[in-house]
């Protein structure tokens, strides 16, 4: 569950601050466990439940793991996007994306959400959940590419 809560929040004192208050809700709750599906499903939705709570009520909406969405930052360009980033980098530059960007991305390419359900958990339009995931995507592989140029010049003068 700490995987779910680092890509939600910006930090990893941030993800341990979203860890320990879904705990708390989960044992507050724990009554109210149907055994209808999986118990990791059930704490997993309320760890996402939490840190979505915590993001609305510590900023404005605006429109600005394993880590297995390689496969659509690069397909556009057919890339290998697995061979050159490390599971860490790439988490790393999901907490650097922007509130809105983060949420939307970690809901949509994580959680399994569809806009229109992302649109309803976050008070924004579905159009804005697009937007959201088109420029998070777009965001991410801006800065790989920078990335990539800056290990390319240690290579070269190194």
């Amino acid at each position: 569950m700490y995987g779910v809560c680092l890509r939600f929040g910006r930090s990893a004192q941030e993800a341990e601050e979203i860890l320990q208050e879904g705990f708390i809700k989960m044992f507050s709750a724990l009554h109210q466990y149907r055994e209808e599906g999986s118990f990791e499903g059930w704490v997993r939705r309320i760890m996402v439940n939490t840190a979505l709570q915590r993001y609305r009520s510590h900023s404005a909406l605006r429109a600005i793991v394993t880590l297995d969405f390689s496969h659509e930052l690069m397909a556009e360009e057919g890339g290998d996007l697995d061979a050159r980033l490390s599971a860490k980098e790439l988490l790393a530059l999901v907490q650097e994306l922007p509130s809105a960007y983060r949420m939307v991305f970690n809901l949509y390419v994580f959680e399994g959400y569809q806009h229109k359900e992302i649109a309803s958990m976050l008070g924004i339009s579905e159009g804005t959940s697009k937007s959201n995931l088109h420029d998070a995507r777009r965001w991410l592989k801006e800065r790989i590419a920078s990335q990539e140029k800056i290990d390319n010049l240690k290579k070269l003068y190194l």
